[in-house]
């Protein structure tokens, strides 16, 4: 199987924001396995619900990962998708099934909803299942920056005032998954790697270009307004670490999504940020046997699967 990195799907300029799992060898049997421990992971736009979610990769993600706090930054469960026609196979009772097991093990699990899942922040402050709901949050990293934790649909202009267009344009880009699934059946016959219409559209069309910039900046200005020292949020796809331009010591950290990047935000534990590609993580764990249709015999050791595509500058997490 092609190693393929989400950072040449969606096309990402600065490879050194991204992080590979660090590998641990067991001295006395020789066997090594990947290490997913985190002091925090950021989780947005998973579309539970609808059947754009890749469900099947973000529970055997949630499986291996380990961490101290998981927050799930909005579009949670997509209650727009399941409101005009209801789908809930199995694998997506399995992702909810991980969240509650994460934090009956002990994980702080924070559920910040977006507009997808809007309906839930009506219970903002109660807790259930050990998964604590709010409107926002703050962060504080382990090096002491502090962090402003919002989904981000409050600062989209066309969500806050033309929620019709809005869902229009929600249902667009469900039809525009569907084209590219089928357009990407035909390219992996030809040995060629995932490629998304929508990112491609995104990032051409000059309108998306301004909508995205207009979005980004509306996010940090608050930010720096509350005297934060960067922003977390998800909403619009793009999974991006860069620091703003207008205000100098200020981040930006958009956390991508479940649908097709498949990607995360995750502190190390000296407080650093890095996106993670889950897709590609989930590939690597069945290469190491930490997933089922991945096993090694008993005491066989493993040498580090070599990826197709280095990526250079990269932190070990």
């Amino acid at each position: 199987m092609a190693y393929e990195s989400a950072n040449d799907r969606l096309d990402a300029p600065d490879r050194a924001v991204w992080t590979e799992p660090a590998v641990i060898r067991d001295e006395a049997s020789g066997v090594e396995r990947l290490d997913l421990r985190y002091r925090t992971i950021f989780l947005s736009d998973l579309h539970l619900g609808s059947n754009g979610c890749q469900a099947r990769e973000l529970s055997a993600f949630l499986k291996c990962v380990r961490c101290e706090t998981l927050y799930l930054v909005g579009d949670v469960i997509d209650m727009w998708r399941l409101k005009s026609k209801w789908y809930w196979p199995g694998k997506h009772n399995r992702v909810i099934g991980r969240i509650l097991k994460m934090a009956r093990k002990g994980t702080r699990v924070v559920y910040i909803p977006g507009n997808h899942d809007e309906h839930a922040r009506q219970y903002a402050g109660l807790s259930f299942g050990g998964v604590e709901l709010l409107l926002d949050a703050e962060h504080m990293t382990a090096d002491g920056k502090r962090l402003f934790i919002s989904h981000g649909d409050q600062f989209d202009m066309v969500v806050k005032h033309a929620r019709a267009l809005s869902m229009l344009g929600s249902a667009s880009y469900e039809l525009l998954l569907r084209i590219n699934r089928q357009y990407n059946r035909i390219r992996r016959l030809f040995g060629l790697n995932y490629w998304s219409l929508s990112q491609f559209l995104k990032l051409k069309v000059k309108s998306a270009c301004t909508y995205i910039s207009k979005f980004e900046e509306a996010l940090t200005d608050e930010a720096k307004r509350k005297g934060f020292d960067g922003v977390v949020c998800g909403h619009i796809h793009k999974a991006e670490i860069r620091p703003d331009a207008r205000h100098p010591g200020m981040m930006y950290y958009n956390c991508g999504d479940w649908v097709e990047s498949c990607t995360a935000l995750v502190e190390l534990h000296d407080g650093s940020i890095r996106l993670l590609d889950g897709k590609a993580v989930v590939d690597r764990l069945r290469q190491y046997g930490q997933l089922s249709g991945g096993r090694r015999s008993r005491g066989q050791r493993r040498r580090a699967p070599q990826s197709k595509q280095r990526i250079e500058g990269v932190q070990v997490g």
